[in-house]
């Protein structure tokens, strides 16, 4: 199978706002913090930002990045209220708000709430002055611990590191018996590029087994055959290569796969062509790891 063939671009071969169309396209998806501030005068401003994310557990910091206007290196009234009052309340929005988190992104005179532009209701923060949006059904109230400018030229950032005093969680969306919000039950949104964005729906989850909960023998350790196998993906070997050493089938586990009805099958069909009997067990090893029959999947790959 051919390479792919790549395109090399350097920021500098192309406009910033070209380039940016990469970034935002490729660097997704991207979660949306809906930002409450307040002015000095009292004024609340409300805009979503999808330059953010959770970046240290203790203590709690998020951080947000709102961007000067290209067309005059201007600030956004979110970054003048931060400079003004440092606290922020970052919302995140489920699929059912997202047609008001985009209205809210419109630039509204300075002073003009957009809490009333887009149908959202004030909610007053325990902590901080700015008010949370009562629809949102995740709010964090925060203060706001450093303003880290990125350039000086139009487009440029400026992280706010904000600092997580007290969040509010909607009951309906939270883990049974736990600490944890359900990705079941609530339906997030994010930026990709362009008007594009996505949702978090059901059948769209999986999960992946995380190796900090073993040690896996890793791909230099499986047999050629598996590593090198036309049939297996990337995906397929990480799942066997996930599994610790001593984990690995025993010679009489491996006999006994080939009592599995479909395994038998492939091995009396195929006993005369060893290069397409091989291909075959591989792809029923595929099938059983997409079923989490990882146990199993090895015993049919290492049987002769």
């Amino acid at each position: 199978m051919p390479a792919p063939a790549f395109r090399t671009i350097a920021p500098a071969d192309l406009s910033a706002v070209d380039f940016y169309q990469f970034l935002i396209g490729a660097v997704a998806p991207r979660p949306i913090a809906f930002i409450s501030t307040i002015s000095a005068e009292g004024q609340v401003n409300l805009s979503p930002f999808s330059f953010f994310n959770v970046f240290s557990q203790s203590p709690p910091i998020l951080v947000f990045s709102p961007t000067s206007r290209g067309r005059d290196n201007s600030e956004k009234d979110t970054l003048l209220n931060v400079r003004a009052v440092p606290e922020v309340v970052v919302n995140l929005c489920d699929y059912p708000l997202v047609e008001q988190l985009s209205l809210a992104s419109a630039e509204y005179p300075r002073g003009v709430s957009e809490f009333g532009k887009a149908g959202l209701t004030e909610a007053a923060s325990a902590e901080v002055r700015p008010p949370r949006v009562a629809e949102c059904p995740v709010a964090f109230e925060c203060a706001v611990e450093q303003v880290i400018v990125l350039g000086d030229g139009p487009g440029h950032g400026n992280l706010v590191v904000c600092r997580v005093l007290r969040g509010h969680f909607r009951e309906d969306i939270l883990l049974a018996g736990r600490p944890g919000i359900d990705p079941h039950k609530f339906e997030a949104v994010s930026r990709l590029g362009g008007d594009w964005y996505s949702r978090l729906r059901p059948e769209n989850l999986f999960t992946v087994s995380r190796p900090n909960r073993r040690l896996g023998i890793g791909f230099d350790a499986l047999p050629a055959h598996i590593r090198e196998s036309s049939v297996l993906t990337g995906n397929d070997l990480a799942k066997l290569a996930n599994v610790e050493a001593e984990a690995l089938p025993t010679p009489a586990q491996i006999e006994e796969i080939r009592q599995e009805p479909m395994a038998a099958y492939l091995l009396n069909k195929y006993h005369a062509e060893p290069a397409e009997q091989r291909r075959q067990l591989a792809q029923l090893a595929q099938q059983w790891l997409g079923e989490g029959r990882v146990a199993e999947a090895w015993r049919v790959l290492l049987v002769k």
